[in-house]
């Protein structure tokens, strides 16, 4: 990705306020965000991989180092009940 993500700690996501628009504005994206988030889960159960996670609070661009425990219909579950909505997230990789 060409634009700047700063890179924080999984800790610090829990003092993040999220809005509630989509981040992603074509369909094609979304879909290939839902196919990595359920690769990530899949890492994350079996091989407890670490990824990268792409995703945008209120004020900026941020990404995470972590590894992904569960996914729901509208969050990214990480460990400690730490929880990244679905639709602030720009991508996912390794």
């Amino acid at each position: 990705m060409t634009t700047t993500f700063e890179k924080i700690e999984k800790e610090v996501i829990e003092t993040l306020k999220f809005p509630h628009n989509e981040v992603l504005t074509d369909d094609h994206l979304i879909k290939e965000r839902d196919t990595e988030l359920s690769r990530a889960l899949a890492l994350g159960n079996l091989e407890h991989t670490k990824i990268k996670i792409y995703f945008e609070d209120d004020k900026s661009r941020k990404l995470v180092e972590t590894t992904v425990w569960g996914v729901t219909d509208k969050r990214v579950i990480l460990k400690q009940g730490v929880v990244i909505p679905i639709n602030r997230v720009h991508k996912i990789s390794l």
